[in-house]
């Protein structure tokens, strides 16, 4: 397997997690009225885990494998 094939298995399955992270079930989760910091649960979360999602494409973007 070549290097820009397992790049891109990684690339797709980031894409399938960011699927799974923004979807209804997982955001319904954090749906409560609470605050982090002072900011609304829900959108805590949804910058939290996509700030994640773009550190991990970095990372797979610069690794060297």
């Amino acid at each position: 397997m070549s290097e820009f094939e397992s790049k891109g298995q990684r690339f797709v399955a980031l894409c399938m997690l960011g699927m799974v992270l923004f979807n209804y079930p997982i955001l319904a989760l954090f749906n409560v009225s609470g605050t982090l910091f002072g900011v609304p649960v829900l959108y805590a979360y949804i910058f939290i885990a996509w700030a994640a999602l773009i550190a991990l494409m970095a990372l797979v973007a610069e690794s060297r494998s």
